[in-house]
């Protein structure tokens, strides 16, 4: 079974940073495409930021130059470093794996940014 678990969440100021991990149940190899993804309160689920097997990295216009994700296939872990934090980034943050037309998701870490 497929399981998901992010870490890393919690609460900083304006300009802070936070590193999330999501640790995955298997082989991240299975996976084509890894990513981030958040919500805020009262807002859809948003793309956030993305890896695929063979490294391509996109990224959401709103945190380019900021967040940098990078996976690491020995220990099944993908990270999504969170740079110069700003109130709106404040949401629930998930990850996602992806194979095929398959995706598991995470339970979800909160990030919360104050002014």
């Amino acid at each position: 079974q497929v399981q998901l678990v992010e870490s890393g969440g919690g609460s900083v100021q304006t300009g802070g940073s936070l590193r999330l991990s999501c640790l995955v149940s298997v082989n991240i190899f299975e996976f084509n495409v890894m990513g981030w993804y958040r919500q805020a309160p009262g807002r859809q689920r948003e793309f956030v930021a993305s890896i695929t097997l063979g490294g391509r990295i996109t990224y959401a216009p709103s945190v380019d130059g900021r967040f940098i994700i990078a996976r690491d296939n020995a220990k099944n872990t993908v990270y999504l470093q969170m740079n110069s934090l700003e109130p709106e980034d404040t949401a629930v943050y998930y990850c996602r794996a992806d194979v095929l037309s398959r995706n598991y998701w995470g339970q979800g870490t909160q990030v919360t940014v104050s002014s």
